[in-house]
């Protein structure tokens, strides 16, 4: 082996056993052989020989546009999530904030018995104490809509309004406060002797929790991802991926938990007949949330693993 190959070689190992690493000992050496060669090109050129090295050169330039394409994935990838990021925010924020979760879709009412009897309902409704067996009929009877925050009613404006073929309707909405998203659920809604749910009151807390378990999580992401633009850092991209995917995660599991508590509401109560029940465009909208959080979440640890391998190996040519 002759001298120079030698020096060559107990370089690259030297650097290699420094850094820990010997699958890049052969990276090294092919590196140092080609740096060599290149200055040794250079002396010639200068020289006057007209020997140069263009296949060193050729490579550097197929590395350098490889690196700018790289770079310009990486760039496409954060811009495509921060658009879902965005768009799946808004979407969860406008589900948590409306009403329209599910529907339900009342008889026409005919007698003024029947008037009255809804007329009591609307006005324990509005004014009564909370009570779910209460607002549940109501919300059975009079074509109601229920939320995660709401609970509304569509009342006509006219008070004889049972004797017009076709009444106008205007919608009622009581919020639920704090203390009643606490509320116990009960066995037999309405009987406080039949026993606590721990189903169906877990289910309903889980409900209007986990949508902003997952609003803060994604304002947590976004101030990481700010802070790591200030510092010009792609480091935290990682972490900002794992947290939408758990946001992505809540927001599924909070449609998972309505629609489940809603079925337990249905058995355990008495739900009038010809009564139809149908999932609101706020559900949907917490629906299609998720995946947009995930897929967010997928571009970010995408770019976050690539960037890292990319910078390992770039760290490998300036060592050499």
């Amino acid at each position: 082996m002759p001298r120079t190959d030698k020096l060559i070689t107990v370089q690259a190992n030297l650097l290699a056993d420094e850094y820990n690493n010997e699958s890049h000992c052969s990276l090294l050496i092919y590196i140092l052989q080609q740096g060599f060669e290149y200055s040794r090109g250079g002396a010639f050129h200068r020289a006057g020989s007209p020997s140069q090295p263009k296949n060193f050169i050729q490579k550097s330039e197929v590395s350098s546009r490889r690196r700018g394409m790289v770079d310009n994935r990486y760039a496409t990838a954060l811009v495509i999530a921060c658009v879902l990021s965005a768009l799946a925010t808004v979407y969860l924020s406008v589900a948590v904030g409306t009403q329209h979760w599910y529907q339900y879709s009342s008889p026409p009412v005919y007698g003024e018995h029947n008037a009255s009897e809804l007329r009591s309902l609307r006005d324990e409704f509005a004014e009564g104490e909370f009570d779910e067996k209460t607002y549940s009929d109501s919300l059975f009877r009079l074509n109601g809509t229920v939320g995660l925050w709401w609970r509304c009613l569509q009342v006509p404006t006219n008070t004889h309004w049972y004797k017009e073929p076709d009444p106008k309707l205007v919608m009622e909405c009581v919020s639920f406060t704090l203390s009643q998203q606490f509320t116990p659920k009960y066995k037999e809604p309405g009987n406080h002797n039949s026993g606590e749910d721990m189903i169906r009151t877990y289910l309903w807390r889980c409900q209007f929790l986990l949508p902003l378990v997952a609003l803060g999580l994604v304002v947590l992401g976004g101030l990481v991802g700010f802070c790591a633009c200030v510092c010009r850092s792609l480091s935290p991209t990682l972490g900002i991926g794992l947290l939408h995917l758990l946001a992505g995660l809540c927001s599924l599991a909070t449609v998972c938990c309505f629609l489940a508590g809603m079925d337990l509401l249905h058995r355990v109560s008495v739900v009038p007949d010809r009564v139809d029940a149908t999932l609101g465009w706020s559900l949907y909208l917490a629906l299609i949330s998720s995946p947009l959080h995930m897929m967010a979440a997928a571009l970010l640890v995408w770019a976050a693993r690539s960037h890292s391998k990319s910078y390992y190996r770039m760290t490998a040519y300036r060592v050499a």
